[in-house]
């Protein structure tokens, strides 16, 4: 694996599985040699050269190659990325851009206008991109108050609003200079804090706000200054 230090873009190579996992980012992926095997969200994905993959924030994935595959991978939390689909709209442009950077790699210049242009080449044009669903935040935050007692994910909040997990993370980040987990963090801190203010006990606050102890609660309202 190979990445200058101050862009979110790398050459990687694949081998045996290490387990799912998730980010709190969206992650492109862009085949360049042998066959990628994914499983995103219990979905099953084969990413061969020149195939392209958007994989949302939140989105549990786990990768295999027995043979090996090598790819061009970004990470980035620019909030357009929330508007595109898994597949890129001007697929052959996106894997020509994605060859031209492994052979330029690593050239500053070229690396440099890369995040832009792969955007650029992967979202449609306006007129074919659909309109924008509204977010009622007040409601979703009065939805959420009410099951803070639950696990809830990146895509219980996305499915309340009709919106994909990639997509709600664009907005939240828009609308709320943050990410969906900070958000239902500050949901879940705002509710404990009234709940302690209205003389509930440590212990009946954290199993109603869904913090794993009394102690995580406590450490956390300390952490947030609350």
């Amino acid at each position: 694996m190979s990445s200058p230090a101050d862009l979110p873009l790398s050459l990687r190579d694949y081998g045996p599985s290490h387990g799912s996992h998730a980010h709190a980012h969206h992650q492109l992926l862009v085949g360049l040699d042998g066959l990628l095997e994914l499983e995103v969200e219990g979905r099953g994905q084969r990413l061969a050269a020149g195939d392209a993959l958007l994989i949302a924030p939140g989105d549990r994935h786990d990768f295999e190659s027995p043979q090996g595959s090598r790819c061009l991978v970004l990470d980035s939390d620019h909030a357009a990325w929330g508007l595109c689909e898994p597949q890129p709209y001007r697929p052959r442009q996106v894997a020509a851009l994605a060859n031209y950077l492994a052979q330029a790699w690593p050239q500053p210049l070229a690396l440099s206008h890369a995040p832009a242009l792969l955007l650029e080449a992967w979202r449609a044009p306006k007129a074919a991109q659909r309109p924008r669903r509204a977010i009622d935040w007040l409601s979703l935050s009065a939805w959420v108050q009410a099951r803070l007692s639950q696990p809830l994910s990146i895509a219980d909040l996305a499915q309340h609003v009709h919106l994909s997990p990639s997509q709600f993370a664009a907005r939240c980040l828009e609308a709320h200079g943050m990410g969906p987990l900070a958000w239902l963090r500050g949901q879940r801190l705002t509710q404990a804090r009234s709940l302690r203010d209205a003389g509930w006990s440590v212990r009946e606050t954290a199993l109603r706000t869904g913090y794993r102890s009394p102690s995580a609660l406590t450490a956390a309202l300390r952490r947030a200054g609350l």
